[in-house]
C-alpha cells in the first residue's frame, strides 16, 4: 500500500494508507488549519484500495482540484489541492513517500495553537477597552514579525466566510447567491410552442413537484403564440409567486425573461424556450446588511448590524440585555422589519418577498408553540391540517408528522400530553411543529432557557444536527456552555450594534478575557465604549463581515407593498372548523376548566334562591288592605345578582384566551392563519359555553320563583324570555372579556381588569340606584351590558312598577317599559355591544401580527 506525503505551509507529514484523516479547523481535527476559509470539518484523505481519495465533507467554501470544486476525486503524487478558494486558499503539495510513516501521526503534528495575535498576554486579558487595541496591535506586530510569509496569507486576501462571495465550481459553487442562473439548475424542462405544462403535486401533472406545500394541481405555464410565457394559478391553496409577490387566486401574469415563479419550495426560470426548475433543499445562506431600528424619540435600539452566514450554518447571538437580541431576531424574520437596511434570504430581500419566503422560514419563540393539554402528535395533526394545503390528505399529512417525530426521536413520547413532557423534550415538540413544511432557515429565541446543564447540551446538539442535515440555524441564547459546537458566534454589545462576528473559538482571545462572565462584566462597566467601532477595526472584522456588500441583491421587479396578500393555505370555512375542533379538543382534556364550567353558574344561581326564598316573588305584589302595587325589592336584588353572576362568568371565560394563546397565533398568522377565522372559532365555542353557562343560572335562579304568566315575546315562556337577556349577558360578557385578553401583555393583568369590569356592571346595572333622569349617568350606563340586560329582564318583570323611582314617581324608565318593543331594543342594543366587542377584537389582533403582513 503506497504512502503519501502531504506538504501545506512549509510542514510535511507522510500519511499512512491504513487510515483516513480529517481535515479542518477543528482542533480535535488530523490535520488541523487555522483559516475562516476552511469549514470545521472540511474533508478527509484516506486510500480506498485503489489509491487516494480525497472527500468533501459538504463544506462551505469548497475544495478544488485544478481550479473545480470537488466532491470526491482521487489524487496522488503530483497533485495539489486547495481548501477554501481555487487560488490563494490552503494549498496541500502531494508527493510520493520516500520513508515509512511517522510514529507521531499527523495529529500530534497538527497540535496548532491559535497565532499570537489572537492570544493576548494575561496583562492585556484584563486591560480597560482603551487599552485593548493598543495591546492588540502590539501582539499582532509581534505575530508578523515572527510569522513566515508563506504560513498566513495577508488579510486582504483572506475571502470572507460568507459564501455568496466566492466562486468557481459549477454555476458559482454551493455558495453562489441563487440568482437563478448563478447557481446550477436542479432539472430543465424544455418547452415547445403552444404548450401548456402543468404544476402539481398530482402524478398526472407534467411537472410533479413532491412538496407538501403544493397543491395536487397548482399553476400552469403556458408558451404564448406569439413568444411569450405566462403562468396561471389553477386556485392553489398556498399561492403562486412572480418575484415574490403572490398572483390572485386562478390568475394570471406574463412572465419577463428576468422573473422568477415560485411554487413551494421549488423556483423556475423561463430561458429561451427552456424551463430551469430550482429546489431549495434547505442549503441556503442568510445575510443582514445594515440594520437599524429607531423607536419613538429617535432612539436607536439597533445600529448597523451586517453579518452573513452561509448554509447549513449553525449561528448563536449572545449579549447582555439591552443589546437589541429580541429586536434582531423580529427584524430578521420579518415581525418587525428593520427601519433601513435589508435582510436577504439567499440573496432575495426578506421583506419584500416575504409572502413567498415565508413559508421557508420556521420560527420556535421562547414559548412552547403548542397547546399543552393535547398530546404530542393531536397536537402536530391539528398543525399540518392549519398548514398544509386543504387537497393534502389525512395519509399524507401523517406520514410527515410520523417522519418528523422520527427525526427528533419524538416517536416515543407521541401519545404522552405536552404538558407532561420535559422543558427539553417539550423545545422539541416545538421544532417539530416548525419542521413540518421542511424550513431551509430556522430561528430560535432563548430555546434552553430555564433548562438544566444537561437539557441545554441536548437542545444545542440538536441544533447542531439540524444544520448538518441541510438547514441554516440561527439560536438567541444565555447560554454560552455549548457555543464550541456553533460555526459562527454573534456578539452584541449594548446599544444594539455588533461587538464580535466570526468564530466562537477565538471569541474570548478577541475580546481579551478568560471568561464570558468577565466580557459581560465589560460591557457593563464600559457602556459608552464603542465596541462596534473596535470590532470594524479589527482584522477579525476584515475576515469574516468586511465585503457584507460586495454581491448585490437579486434585481427583481416587486410589486408595491399594499399588493402583500398572501394566500392562506386553507379555505376560510376549513380554518374554522379546524380550529373549532382544535379549540374543543383543548376544553375537553382540561378537565378542571369543564368542572369550573359547570359549577361556576351552578353556584351563582344557587346564591340568588337565599334572598327571600319562601315569599319567592318576582312579580309586583298586592297591598291586600289598600288594593294597590306595593314596591318588591326581591325582584331587583335576585336580578342584580344573576346579571352580576352572568357578566363575571362569561368574562372569566375569555379573559384569558388570547394572551395565553399569543405566542401560537402570532406564529399561525405568519404562516396564513385568517385572523377572522381565528376570532370566530373562540366566539363559536366559548358563546355556546357561555350561553349554556347563562341558561344555567336562569333556570336556577327564575324557575322556583313567582314570575309572571304570560311574557311579553314568548307568550307562557316567560321563564325562557328571562333566561334570554341573561344568557345574551353572558356573550356580550364574554366578548368584552376577549378585548381585555386582546389588550393585555401578560396574564397576571387579567385579573384587576375582570375584577373592576364586573364592579362597574353591579353599579350600572339600575339596582341599586335610579339611572334614568341622572343626566350623563345615564347615557354613559349604555354602554354596560348589564344595564340592557336589566332592562329587557325587567321589561317583562314591569320594573317600573316593581321599583318605581322614588323620588318622582310620575317618572318611568323608558327601557324598563313593559312592552315588546322595549324588550326587542333592550336585547337588540345588548347583541350590538357584543359585535361592536368582535371588531376591537379583531383590531387589536393585529398588533399582534408579523409588521410586514400588516403594511
Amino acid at each position: 500500500m503506497p504512502e503519501l506525503v502531504l506538504e501545506t505551509n512549509g510542514r510535511t507529514w507522510t500519511l499512512d494508507p491504513s487510515r483516513r484523516y480529517t481535515l479542518g479547523r477543528d482542533p480535535q481535527g488530523d490535520i488541523v488549519f487555522d483559516d475562516a476559509r476552511v469549514s470545521w470539518r472540511h474533508a478527509t484523505v484516506g486510500f480506498d484500495g485503489r489509491g487516494w481519495v480525497i472527500e468533501d465533507h459538504g463544506s462551505t467554501n469548497g475544495t478544488f482540484v485544478r481550479g473545480q470544486r470537488v466532491q470526491q476525486v482521487e489524487i496522488g503524487p503530483g497533485s495539489a489541492v486547495h481548501l477554501g478558494n481555487a487560488t490563494d486558499g490552503p494549498r496541500l503539495n502531494l508527493s510520493a513517500a520516500a520513508a515509512p510513516v511517522a510514529a507521531q501521526g499527523a495529529h500530534a503534528g497538527w497540535a496548532q495553537q491559535a497565532p499570537a495575535a489572537q492570544q493576548p498576554p494575561v496583562a492585556q486579558q484584563h486591560a480597560a477597552p482603551a487599552d485593548w487595541q493598543q495591546a492588540q496591535a502590539q501582539a499582532q506586530a509581534q505575530a508578523q514579525a515572527q510569522a513566515k510569509p508563506q504560513q498566513q496569507a495577508p488579510a486582504q486576501q483572506q475571502a470572507p466566510s460568507i459564501p455568496h462571495q466566492q466562486q468557481g465550481g459549477p454555476g458559482g459553487g454551493a455558495g453562489a447567491p441563487p440568482v437563478h442562473g448563478d447557481r446550477s439548475p436542479t432539472t430543465f424542462h424544455q418547452f415547445s410552442l403552444g404548450r401548456v405544462m402543468r404544476i402539481g403535486r398530482a402524478l398526472e401533472n407534467d411537472l410533479v413537484v413532491s412538496d407538501l406545500q403544493v397543491s395536487r394541481h397548482h399553476a400552469e405555464f403556458h408558451a404564448t403564440p406569439d413568444g411569450r410565457f405566462e403562468i396561471r394559478d389553477l386556485g392553489s391553496h398556498n399561492g403562486t409567486y412572480v418575484n415574490g409577490q403572490p398572483i390572485a387566486k386562478g390568475g394570471s401574469a406574463t412572465l419577463g425573461p428576468s422573473d422568477i415563479v415560485g411554487v413551494g419550495h421549488s423556483t423556475f426560470r423561463i430561458v429561451g424556450d427552456r424551463l430551469e426548475e430550482f429546489v431549495d433543499t434547505g442549503e441556503v445562506s442568510f445575510s443582514a446588511r445594515h440594520l437599524t431600528v429607531t423607536v419613538d424619540g429617535g432612539k436607536q435600539i439597533l445600529k448597523d448590524v451586517s453579518f452573513g452566514v452561509p448554509e447549513k450554518s449553525l449561528i448563536a447571538v449572545i449579549g447582555p440585555s439591552g443589546s437589541g437580541k429580541s429586536t434582531l431576531l423580529k427584524a430578521l424574520t420579518g415581525y418587525r422589519p428593520a427601519d433601513q437596511g435589508e435582510v436577504l434570504y439567499d440573496n432575495r430581500n426578506l421583506y419584500k418577498q416575504f409572502a413567498e419566503l415565508r413559508q421557508r422560514i420556521g420560527l420556535v419563540p421562547q414559548d412552547d408553540i403548542l397547546h399543552k393539554e393535547l398530546s404530542v402528535k393531536k397536537a402536530l395533526k391539528y398543525a399540518a391540517k392549519l398548514r398544509f394545503p386543504s387537497d393534502t390528505t389525512a395519509q399524507e399529512r401523517n406520514a410527515r408528522i410520523d417522519e418528523v417525530l422520527r427525526e427528533l426521536k419524538l416517536d416515543i413520547h407521541k401519545d404522552k400530553k405536552v404538558t407532561s413532557l420535559s422543558g427539553g423534550q417539550r423545545k422539541r415538540v416545538s421544532v417539530a411543529l416548525e419542521l413540518l413544511t421542511k424550513p431551509s432557515l430556522i430561528f430560535l429565541d432563548e430555546p434552553t432557557s430555564g433548562l438544566d446543564p444537561g437539557m441545554d447540551r441536548d437542545v444545542m446538539q440538536l441544533l447542531r444536527g439540524l444544520a448538518d442535515d441541510g438547514r441554516t440555524v440561527l439560536v438567541v441564547t444565555h447560554s454560552v456552555a455549548e457555543l464550541a459546537i456553533c460555526d459562527k458566534l454573534l456578539v452584541m454589545a449594548p446599544g444594539g450594534s455588533v461587538a464580535y462576528f466570526g468564530p466562537p473559538e477565538e471569541a474570548l482571545n478577541f475580546f481579551g478575557y478568560d471568561s464570558w462572565a468577565d466580557v459581560f462584566s465589560a460591557f457593563e462597566n464600559y457602556r459608552d465604549y464603542d465596541w462596534a467601532g473596535r470590532w470594524k477595526g479589527s482584522q477579525h472584522y476584515q475576515m469574516y463581515a468586511a465585503d457584507i456588500d460586495s454581491v448585490a441583491p437579486q434585481a427583481v421587479p416587486v410589486a408595491p407593498p399594499q399588493a402583500l396578500k398572501p394566500p392562506k393555505p386553507q379555505s376560510w370555512g376549513s380554518q374554522l372548523l379546524t380550529l373549532i375542533r382544535r379549540y374543543v379538543s383543548v376544553i375537553v382534556s382540561d378537565k378542571g376548566f369543564l368542572a369550573l364550567t359547570v359549577l361556576l353558574p351552578a353556584v351563582i344561581g344557587s346564591v340568588s334562591l337565599l334572598i327571600d326564598h319562601e315569599k319567592g316573588l318576582l312579580v309586583n305584589p298586592i297591598n291586600h288592605k289598600t288594593g294597590l302595587h306595593t314596591p318588591n325589592g326581591t325582584a331587583t336584588t335576585v336580578l342584580l345578582i344573576l346579571a352580576v353572576g352572568a357578566c363575571f362568568a362569561g368574562s372569566a371565560n375569555s379573559v384569558r384566551e388570547l394572551i395565553k394563546e399569543r405566542v401560537i397565533y402570532e406564529r399561525e398568522r405568519a404562516t396564513g392563519l385568517s385572523r377572522s377565522a381565528y376570532l370566530m372559532s373562540k366566539v363559536v365555542v366559548l358563546g355556546v359555553v357561555t350561553v349554556l353557562q347563562g341558561l344555567l343560572v336562569g333556570v336556577i335562579g327564575f324557575s322556583s320563583r313567582t314570575i309572571p304568566d304570560e311574557g311579553l315575546i314568548l307568550g307562557h315562556g316567560t321563564l325562557l324570555e328571562l333566561c334570554l337577556p341573561i344568557m345574551a349577558l353572558g356573550f356580550s360578557s364574554m366578548m368584552v372579556g376577549l378585548v381585555i385578553s386582546s389588550l393585555v401583555k401578560t396574564s397576571e393583568k387579567t385579573m384587576p381588569l375582570l375584577v373592576m369590569f364586573a364592579i362597574v356592571q353591579v353599579v350600572f346595572t339600575g339596582c341599586l340606584f335610579t339611572l334614568h333622569g341622572t343626566l350623563g349617568v345615564n347615557e354613559f350606563s349604555y354602554l354596560m351590558p348589564s344595564r340592557w340586560a336589566v332592562a329587557a329582564a325587567g321589561a317583562t318583570l314591569d320594573f317600573n312598577k316593581i321599583a318605581p323611582n322614588t323620588d318622582d314617581p310620575t317618572s318611568t324608565d323608558p327601557l324598563w317599559d313593559h312592552a315588546a318593543s322595549a324588550w326587542t331594543v333592550d336585547m337588540i342594543a345588548l347583541i350590538a355591544l357584543g359585535v361592536v366587542c368582535g371588531f376591537l377584537v379583531a383590531r387589536f389582533l393585529r398588533r399582534h401580527e408579523p409588521e410586514v403582513m400588516r403594511k
